[in-house]
């Protein structure tokens, strides 16, 4: 009786248990999805921090917030401060928080062929520098507004900005209706620059060779200058003699028009010769003793003869030609060249004695042209996925010199204050000042007539 009771209560028992384990690993999964949900609508744990900038350099909520080109947060919100400051509300992944001191902040473009491509860049403090909390703010001057091309117009004069829309407008019109031919030449434009750098690399290779060889040139071109009163009284008598040769033309003119009549008698003379031949027999009887002493004399003037054969005949074309391409052709053309040379000549002692002052003043800048040509092959040598683009990152005063302890050190200026050197008159190094000055006190260059507005002063620090 009690083996019939109990029977029957054990497959319920274990189907309860079934069913209760069903809904405990549904629950659990309920569980872990909505664990997932909250983290990711939640974000990962980001940290929040505050950027201020000078200026938000077209960045927009949503940007990315990179540390060594990899993508660690977002700009969450950008707003106005009471000093017209941005402020950028980032937040930072916890793989790369929390920040530490020392990190800095800058404002860079992916590509100089977009618009919207922003993104803020952070350079991270050490480890060992204490952690910054979260909601920390950095300044402005633990941060780097980018520089727009348009700052770089902005600090141009109205008459330089003038000559460069003129410039613009010009290219504008040289190219009109040349697309296909600009774009046939723009192929050869890479070539262009990578052959260049090259040439300019081989070119200073050797830099004691190239050095002096800037150093003679300067030395031609100042005495060129020094004697140019020589080089034009030159050119003065050059067209003085030719005039005077254009002069004659009449003359020159009378004797080539008579010229081949002459000629022509001539060979009657030389044909009529020969019958004076027999009358020469008793000349030649009389002289026979003395042929004994010319034989050796012809012996040697013989091989002159041979020699001398080819540039006989050479010499009678290049007087009388078939396809009078000759001497009396070129004769014949002398007078009509004279008068088309003579205002030629005119305007070429005018454009030489215009051009004296020039080549005086732009002498002094050819180390300064050299260097553009060894530097813009570098410049231009970054490409993406549109092609080569050329990097601008103007940077104006961004360190000033202070010459303790010894040996100096370069101490970074802040970002307020950088445009202040260009307002105070230090941009007015002459030419050549740019570098240390030579051993032979070649540069910085100074005019003696004292025109160029130039301080000689203004050299780099340093021996």
């Amino acid at each position: 009786m009690s083996n019939s009771d109990t029977t029957p209560a054990a497959p319920e028992a274990a189907s309860g248990a079934l069913t209760l384990a069903r809904i405990a690993a549904a629950v659990a999964l309920v569980v872990a999805v909505l664990a997932i949900g909250y983290v990711l609508l939640r974000g990962g744990g980001g940290h929040p921090y505050k950027l201020l900038f000078e200026n938000a350099g077209q960045l927009v909520k949503g940007d990315d917030v990179q540390i060594g080109g990899r993508r660690v947060g977002t700009v969450k919100d950008i707003s106005l401060t009471d000093n017209n400051q941005a402020r950028l509300s980032i937040d930072v992944s916890s793989g790369f928080a929390p920040l530490h001191q020392g990190t800095t902040a800058t404002i860079r473009a992916t590509s100089l062929s977009g618009i919207a491509n922003r993104y803020v860049a952070l350079v991270p403090g050490p480890n060992s520098a204490p952690p910054l909390p979260d909601g920390t703010t950095l300044g402005t001057d633990q941060t780097t507004s980018i520089v727009d091309l348009d700052q770089l117009f902005n600090t141009l004069d109205a008459p330089t900005r003038r000559g460069l829309q003129q410039v613009i407008q010009g290219s504008s019109i040289q190219y009109s209706g040349m697309g296909p031919q600009a774009n046939q030449a723009a192929r050869y434009f890479s070539p262009l620059l990578s052959t260049s750098s090259q040439l300019i690399s081989e070119a200073i290779r050797d830099q004691q060779a190239f050095n002096g060889l800037v150093s003679t040139g300067s030395r031609v071109v100042t005495a060129l200058a020094q004697r140019h009163a020589t080089l034009a009284n030159l050119v003065s008598n050059t067209s003085t003699a030719t005039g005077a040769i254009a002069s004659e033309r009449t003359s020159l003119s009378n004797a080539l028009a008579v010229l081949p009549l002459t000629l022509r008698r001539g060979n009657t003379t030389f044909v009529n010769l020969r019958h004076t031949l027999d009358d020469l027999d008793v000349l030649v009887a009389a002289s026979k003793p003395a042929t004994k002493r010319l034989a050796p004399f012809f012996a040697a003037l013989r091989p002159l003869v041979h020699d001398a054969r080819p540039t006989i005949h050479d010499l009678r074309l290049l007087i009388r030609s078939p396809d009078h391409h000759d001497l009396i052709e070129l004769l014949r053309k002398s007078p009509p060249l004279e008068r088309a040379a003579r205002p030629a000549f005119a305007h070429s002692i005018d454009a030489i004695n215009q051009s004296l002052p020039v080549v005086s003043f732009i002498r002094p800048y050819a180390p300064d042209l050299v260097g553009w040509l060894r530097d813009f092959g570098q410049g231009a040598a970054n490409y993406d996925a549109n092609g080569h683009f050329a990097r601008i990152s103007p940077i104006f005063n961004a360190f000033s010199f202070n010459p303790n302890p010894a040996g100096g050190v370069l101490v970074p200026q802040p970002n307020s204050q950088r445009m202040a050197g260009l307002q105070t008159g230090m941009l007015e190094r002459c030419p050549g000042a740019a570098s240390q000055p030579p051993v032979d006190n070649s540069a910085p260059y100074r005019d003696a007539s004292g025109t160029l507005t130039c301080d000689p002063t203004q050299v780099p620090p340093g021996p």
